[in-house]
Formats: C-alpha cells, sequence, structure tokens
C-alpha cells in the first residue's frame, strides 16, 4: 500500500493528523464550510473521471468524489494523512477508486503523464504552503488534459474575519500547527493566483467560502449558537459569488481551465 512508503521528507501535519477529524472535520464550521466546496466539486468532476488531489489530509474529500464515480489519485506529504486515508477508504470499500500515495505537491511533476487527469482538486489551503505557485501551475498543465478543471481551495490574504493583519504580509509567515510543528504560509492574492497559472490555465470563477462562516477556531461559538451559523450558511451562499465581497472569505475557491497547448497557451 502507498501509506507503507517510506517517509522522504519533513511533514509537519504529522503532527496534526490524529486529531484533525474531530477538530475541524467532524466539527460544525469544518462541515459547513466543506459543503461549500463539494456542492461546486459535484458540479465539475463526474463519473469515470479521474481527478489529481492534492494535499488530500485524511481522505475524506476523496471519498466524496469517489461516492460520485470519480478515480482519485490523493496525494499528501504526510506519513500519517495517508495511512488515515488509506484506513477510511478501505472501511468505506472504495479501493477501486481512491489511491492514497505520499506525494509533496511539489514533486507531483514525477506522476506518469501517460493517462492524464480530468481533473485537478486540492482543499482547504493545502497550496498555501507552497512557495512557487508558478511551478505548480506547469506541473498542472503537464498532468491536465486540455479542458481539464482545476478546482483549488485557497487560503484568502482578505479573510474578513481575521482581525490581524498577518494574511497579508507578502512574505508569508510562519504558523503554529502543533507543539514544535510549524510551517510557512502563504496568502495569495486571486490576481496573483490568476497571473501565475497563466497561459496554461484560465480562471473560470471564484467563490467565497467562510463570508459569514467563521473560521474554525471559532468552533466553540458555533457549537453554543447552532442557528446563527445555519443563518451564516445561508448568507455564504448568497455572497459566495459577490465580486468584492466574495474575496474577504476564509477561503476562496478558484475554478482555473487548462487551455489547449494547440491554442498558443502550454
Amino acid at each position: 500500500m502507498h501509506a507503507s512508503q517510506p517517509q522522504l521528507y519533513p511533514a509537519p501535519f504529522d503532527a496534526v493528523a490524529a486529531r484533525y477529524d474531530e477538530t475541524f472535520t467532524s466539527s460544525k464550521i469544518g462541515k459547513a464550510q466543506r459543503a461549500s466546496v463539494w456542492r461546486e466539486a459535484a458540479k465539475i468532476f463526474h463519473t469515470g473521471d479521474r481527478v489529481l488531489e492534492i494535499g488530500c489530509g485524511t481522505g475524506i474529500d476523496a471519498c466524496f468524489l469517489a461516492e460520485l464515480g470519480v478515480r482519485v489519485v490523493a496525494c499528501d506529504s504526510s506519513a500519517q494523512m495517508i495511512e488515515i486515508s488509506t484506513r477510511r477508504v478501505r472501511e468505506k470499500g472504495l479501493q477501486e477508486l481512491v489511491q492514497p500515495q505520499l506525494l509533496r505537491a511539489e514533486d507531483i511533476s514525477t506522476l506518469p503523464v501517460d493517462e492524464p487527469f480530468d481533473g485537478a482538486f486540492s482543499n482547504f489551503g493545502a497550496l498555501n504552503c507552497l512557495d512557487n505557485f508558478r511551478r505548480l501551475a506547469l506541473d498542472l498543465g503537464k498532468l491536465l488534459k486540455p479542458g481539464a478543471t482545476a478546482l483549488l481551495c485557497w487560503m484568502s490574504p482578505y479573510c474578513l474575519w481575521e482581525m490581524a493583519f498577518r494574511r497579508l504580509d507578502q512574505n508569508g509567515v510562519t504558523a503554529r500547527i502543533a507543539d514544535g510543528a510549524f510551517i510557512r504560509v502563504n496568502y495569495p492574492s486571486v490576481r496573483s493566483l490568476t497571473r501565475a497559472f497563466a497561459p496554461e490555465f484560465r480562471l473560470k470563477s471564484v467563490t467565497g467560502v467562510g463570508v459569514a462562516v467563521p473560521p474554525s477556531y471559532l468552533e466553540a461559538q458555533a457549537q453554543r449558537h447552532p442557528l446563527l451559523l445555519q443563518l451564516c450558511e445561508l448568507t455564504d451562499r448568497l455572497l459566495g459569488r459577490c465580486p468584492g465581497v466574495r474575496a474577504l472569505a476564509d477561503h476562496v475557491l478558484l475554478q482555473f481551465q487548462r487551455e489547449s497547448p494547440t491554442s498558443g497557451n502550454g
């Protein structure tokens, strides 16, 4: 199994893998924000598609896609995350559709290109931990079919709920994710990502995820006020596509389309 591969690079998220589902996946805020992403993913990826997931975490999104009939190569740099996702896939009986693989986002170019992907997917800021977004675009351009969609969810630099302005630091910030585990996080703007992904990809849509639904560190308040959280979810559906407002969300979900190399873009 891929989960048994040796870990060849540091993976800070090993430190939070065991409790990730408890602290986020199963939380009220986690479910609310993930539902927004899943609604969009279900419109784009269909039965028979083969999709590359980058930063699959504990495999919850890969299993959702597989239940739609999508084949998923689910990659993560954390051996602990891959172990949990492999177990989840097995428990759900989705081994024929989901292939967990220990692989960093920086190394996706090592995947074989003899069977190009019908799409790519990444959720909840896994890609914010990268330093070179242009390289990511080039790698994805080689792996995706012309016309394929890359649905990528990033942490926004302009979160309305973030009272400190650390997200605006163009050099990124060092975030503590657990005792002794730190990681460098960047908060690129939609404009900068659009530039980085061109000309291989064209931006088709932007959706705010968490305009009114708060970030996960406010879970205690969400637990105390479930009706207010429901109102926030409804508000997100209304405001998530509104220009200007959507950029103030906790995350932004970008839909890129792979341009055809024959048009001079690849």
